[in-house]
């Protein structure tokens, strides 16, 4: 993990002006592709179409808390695409994944497929956002 983020770091550094501003727009672009997913989750949560109810039944949760989950993760959402309060959505974020993971742990749910999936949409989600925003890793300790 650290030689992933001196990597990052220093190519970050070393980047002249044009160059970093190319690396905000993959940023950006990451961050678009992840909300698909996300928005599908929140539209299958508040239309609660069979396999969300299905789903919701197998993972020990009851139906009606389909509603909350797709509140909460539509707020979170919300507030990871507006780049001011970005960082503070990306930790909600973070935390309803984490969520997933251990619902899916709970049942035994196929680890690579099912619960580690959250994962690794959580990994890109934060790859997008130190992109978009280098300053991050300053914050995190992790670049002088």
């Amino acid at each position: 993990m650290n030689a992933i983020i001196g990597t990052l770091e220093n190519s970050i550094d070393d980047a002249p002006a044009g160059i970093r501003s190319r690396k905000q727009l993959g940023g950006i672009i990451i961050s678009v592709v992840v909300a698909p997913f996300l928005i599908f989750d929140v539209v299958g949560k508040l239309t609660q179409p069979q396999a969300v109810v299905d789903g919701m039944r197998d993972l020990g949760f009851p139906v009606d808390q389909s509603y909350v989950m797709g509140v909460v993760l539509l707020i979170c959402l919300a507030v990871y695409a507006i780049p001011r309060t970005a960082v503070l959505g990306a930790v909600g974020l973070t935390a309803y994944l984490g969520g997933a993971v251990t619902a899916n742990m709970r049942i035994e749910a196929p680890l690579l497929d099912h619960t580690l999936f959250a994962v690794y949409l959580g990994v890109v989600m934060w790859i997008g956002l130190l992109l978009r925003r280098p300053e991050l890793l300053k914050v995190a300790g992790l670049r002088r």
